[in-house]
C-alpha cells in the first residue's frame, strides 16, 4: 500500500491517493482534479474508487467529477441527502480496492454524518494500515463542531469526543493517520500542531481529545476555543450536496480598458493581486488589495471579505491570475474576469485602465507609527477578537477584517493606522478603507515587533 499526499496549503487541507500498485482509492479530492490525475499517472495506477469523509464546508469537492471521469465508484455516506448518483456506504461496511480492504467507520462530530476510512493491506507480514480521518481526529486536535448549526454545536462536540475514541479502537496503534483538515484549515479547532505526519499511537498519547478523561471538560474547552470562520463556508455544503461540476481554470481574455474603468466607477469588485506595498504605492482607485504571493491567505480571506456571488475582476501578472483562478474555483467562485499584464515585477497597473485615476496611501513599520502618529489618530487592529484579547496596542479599536465592510461607518473620521499580525489582513483592510475614501496608513509589520519599537501593548 502506498499513500500519495496531495497538499492544498491555500486552504490548509490534504487529499489522498491510496493504491496497491495497480488500482487506487482517492479520498476527499479538491475540485481541481488534474492534480490527483497527475499523481495517479505518475504512480501508474487506475482510479477505481473515490470517497468522501463528509460533505465539506471549506471547499467544493472534486469527488463527483473525478469519479465520473474515471468510471469509479463514488463513496458517500448513505445518510447524506445528495442530488447525484453515488455508492452509499455506512458504518461497519468493508469494501475491496484491489488487494486493499477499506473499512467504513462512523465518526460524527465535525458533521452529523462524518465517516472515516481504515485501509488495510494484509499481504505483508503484520499488515499495513492507514486511517483517513477527514475532520475527525486531527494532528493534536479535532475538527470543529459548529459548522452545522449553533443548536447542534455542543451535541456534536460530545459526539466528536466519542468518535475519536471509537476510531482509535477500530485501528491498530501503529497505523498512520491521514486527516484532511488541520494544516491551517479553519475547519480545525483546539491546540495547533505543526506535525507533518503521525500515528494513532502518537495521537493517543498527546491529542487532548484522547488524553482528557473528562468528556464535559473536553467539550467545554472545545466550545471555548471556537472562533470565527470564513463566510463562504455557508455555501460549500449545499454546493457539494448538489454535485459540483468541472471548473474552467483557463485565464480569460483581458478586460477592455474602457470596460475596466466602468467597473471601477460602478463600484464593482476589482481585486489587485500584486504585493501589498506595490498596491499602497499606486493602484487603480476603487480597487482592493488581496496580495497573492504564495496564495496561502488569498482564498480564505477573499471568500470571507467580499460579498458572495458578486462580479469579480482580477488584476495582475498572468501567472498569478492563473493561480488565483484555480484557488477561487476550489471555493466555488467560478469564471472571474481578469485584466492581465506580463509576468514581471514591472507591471504598470495603470496601463490596464488608463482612463481611471490612480490612488495611493502611506505605509511603513512600527518606527513610522511611533514617530508620526498623532494623538487624535485611530489605531485599528483587524485581527480576530481572540487575538486582540491576548494582546493589543493600548487604545486600539478591534474590527476584524471580515467585519470591516459592514462597520466602516462606525470608525472615527480621523486618520487610521491599520495593523494585523503580519501585514496581510491589514493590507486588505487598508485597501477597503482607501476605497471608502478614508485617510489610512498601512502598518506593514508583525504585531510581535511592536513592543520592540517602544509601542505600549496590553
Amino acid at each position: 500500500m502506498d499513500v500519495v499526499v496531495i497538499e492544498t496549503p491555500q486552504l490548509g487541507d490534504r487529499s489522498y491517493l491510496v493504491h496497491d500498485g495497480s488500482v487506487a482509492l482517492v479520498i476527499d479530492p479538491q475540485r481541481d482534479i488534474d492534480r490527483v490525475e497527475a499523481a495517479a499517472r505518475e504512480a501508474g495506477v487506475r482510479i477505481t474508487h473515490v470517497a468522501e469523509t463528509h460533505l465539506h464546508n471549506d471547499y467544493v469537492t472534486g469527488g463527483l467529477i473525478l469519479a465520473e471521469q474515471h468510471g469509479a465508484d463514488y463513496l458517500v455516506n448513505g445518510e447524506d441527502e445528495v442530488a447525484f448518483t453515488r455508492v452509499p456506504v455506512t458504518d461497519g461496511q468493508v469494501l475491496r480496492v484491489g488487494r486493499l480492504s477499506v473499512s467504513v467507520v462512523a465518526t460524527p462530530g465535525h458533521t452529523h454524518t462524518h465517516l472515516s476510512y481504515v485501509v488495510r493491506d494484509d499481504t505483508y507480514d503484520g499488515g499495513l494500515e492507514a486511517v483517513f480521518s477527514g475532520g475527525s481526529l486531527l494532528y493534536g486536535s479535532v475538527g470543529r463542531t459548529d459548522l452545522v448549526s449553533p443548536h447542534d454545536t455542543a451535541k456534536l462536540a460530545h459526539e466528536q469526543y466519542s468518535s475519536v475514541r471509537r476510531l482509535v479502537d477500530a485501528s491498530r496503534p501503529e497505523a498512520a493517520l491521514y486527516p484532511t483538515h488541520g494544516f491551517g484549515s479553519f475547519c480545525s479547532i483546539g491546540p495547533a500542531s505543526r506535525q507533518e505526519s503521525s500515528t494513532i499511537a502518537e495521537q493517543a498519547k498527546s491529542n487532548h481529545a484522547l488524553t482528557d478523561p473528562h468528556e464535559d471538560h473536553f467539550v467545554a474547552e472545545l466550545l471555548e476555543n471556537i472562533s470565527a470562520y470564513p463566510a463562504y463556508y455557508a455555501h460549500m455544503s449545499p454546493l457539494n450536496a448538489a454535485g459540483p461540476g468541472r471548473p474552467d481554470l483557463t485565464v480569460p481574455d483581458s478586460v477592455d480598458p474602457v470596460e475596466l474603468s466602468r467597473r471601477l466607477r460602478a463600484g464593482e469588485w476589482v481585486v489587485d493581486l500584486r504585493h501589498r506595498v506595490a498596491f499602497a504605492d499606486t493602484h487603480l482607485q476603487g480597487s482592493v488589495s488581496f496580495e497573492y504571493g504564495r496564495g496561502d491567505n488569498f482564498t480564505s480571506y477573499l471568500g470571507w471579505v467580499i460579498p458572495w456571488n458578486q462580479p469579480l475582476t482580477l488584476l495582475g501578472p498572468h501567472g498569478e491570475v492563473e493561480k488565483a483562478i484555480r484557488d477561487l474555483a476550489r471555493i466555488g467562485i467560478d469564471n472571474p474576469d481578469a485584466a492581465v499584464g506580463p509576468d514581471s515585477t514591472g507591471l504598470d497597473i495603470g496601463a490596464l485602465a488608463p482612463q481611471s485615476p490612480r490612488a495611493s496611501y502611506e505605509h511603513g513599520d512600527w518606527n513610522l507609527f511611533a514617530s508620526e502618529r498623532k494623538p487624535e489618530d485611530v489605531v485599528l487592529d483587524v485581527r480576530r477578537p481572540d487575538e486582540f484579547k491576548t494582546s493589543h496596542i493600548k487604545g486600539a479599536l478591534n474590527v476584524p477584517v471580515y467585519e470591516l465592510l459592514a462597520r466602516i461607518s462606525e470608525l472615527p473620521d480621523d486618520r487610521i493606522w491599520v495593523h494585523c499580525a503580519t501585514g496581510y489582513r491589514a493590507s486588505v483592510a487598508a485597501s477597503l478603507l482607501d476605497r471608502a475614501g478614508r485617510d489610512v496608513v498601512l502598518i506593514n509589520a508583525r504585531f510581535k515587533d511592536a513592543a520592540g519599537a517602544g509601542i505600549e501593548t496590553t
